[in-house]
């Protein structure tokens, strides 16, 4: 498995970061992760980082060295992670609940498949067009997308997040066929909320995504002025030939058996790192062996 990948987080006029993101792979599988903690609620930065923490935790336990039913784990390790937030809301006594947006990719075999909830977005871009992207959890994007109808509320605000007291919504999308050349992008809303889909898909697909995603940053910061929005990017170049030249190339052939690799980082929850305990995880691991036994029935 080949792929290069480039990932940056800036911050706009906001006063703190509460973006998040990073990836793991092993020899045949990779997990990208993006999670924008919402303003408004305290301690975004915290939902997204242990939204992070929990879906990886869960991905090393469970890729040796792949993920046997991808659309099951993303489902049940997005709804872990909404939990594991619930709890760290509960235990510290708190009277809000921190939340965050969250998109997540694994990539393995020749497949893409892919999870979100709220409004960071995923775009994947072939051949110089853009081949699909997600639709955000938002009045606008639902109504637009002719689901539901709303006239008499402020179409921008998202109806669903990780974090919530109500469960989330979230959308599973793929398994999709990869092509040698085909770029995936994940991205906060700093990013698209500046830029239309067809700059990010030009600028996408004219530079190797070392060089692409920080100049789409860099114009979104711009275009966003003083008062920006944080803006985050994860990107990928799928199976890239050995001529590609970035330094950011990765090739996972040599990896082996049992090796995970992953930029995803404690940060600020050092402490609450050993929390996510074995039997949490094996408690979440079991439910996804359970929705995968369940799947496999019914397709028998």
């Amino acid at each position: 498995m080949k792929f290069s990948v480039f990932q940056v987080s800036r911050k706009g006029g906001r006063e703190k970061n509460e973006d998040r993101m990073g990836y793991c792979y092993t020899r045949e599988s990779g997990l990208f992760l993006l999670a924008d903690g919402m303003g408004g609620h305290p301690e975004g930065e915290v939902a997204a980082q242990l939204a992070l923490q929990t879906i990886s935790a869960l991905y090393q336990k469970e890729a040796r060295p792949v993920v046997k039913d991808v659309a099951e784990f993303l489902s049940v390790s997005l709804m872990a992670a909404h939990h594991q937030i619930i709890r760290y809301a509960s235990e510290k006594g708190m009277l809000d609940t921190p939340r965050t947006t969250l998109v997540a990719a694994i990539v393995q075999g020749t497949h893409a498949t892919w999870v979100h909830c709220g409004d960071s977005r995923l775009y994947v871009v072939r051949a110089g067009e853009l081949l699909t992207r997600t639709r955000d959890h938002s009045y606008l994007e639902q109504q637009n997308a002719g689901v539901i109808r709303m006239d008499r509320i402020n179409r921008n605000i998202l109806f669903t997040c990780l974090g919530s007291p109500t469960k989330p919504v979230f959308d599973v999308t793929g398994p999709v066929q990869l092509q040698e050349g085909d770029k995936i992008l994940l991205c906060s809303d700093g990013l698209w909320g500046s830029l239309e889909d067809k700059d990010i898909v030009r600028e996408l697909s004219a530079k190797p995504v070392a060089e692409a995603v920080p100049d789409l940053v860099e114009a979104a910061l711009r275009s966003g002025g003083e008062h920006s929005d944080n803006v985050t990017v994860i990107a990928l170049e799928w199976e890239t030939p050995d001529t590609f030249e970035s330094t950011r190339g990765i090739s996972t052939d040599s990896i082996s058996d049992g090796v995970f690799a992953s930029t995803i980082q404690a940060g600020v929850l050092d402490t609450l790192v050993d929390d996510l305990d074995d039997a949490a995880i094996e408690r979440s691991i079991a439910e996804i062996n359970e929705a995968i036994r369940r799947s496999a029935a019914k397709k028998a």
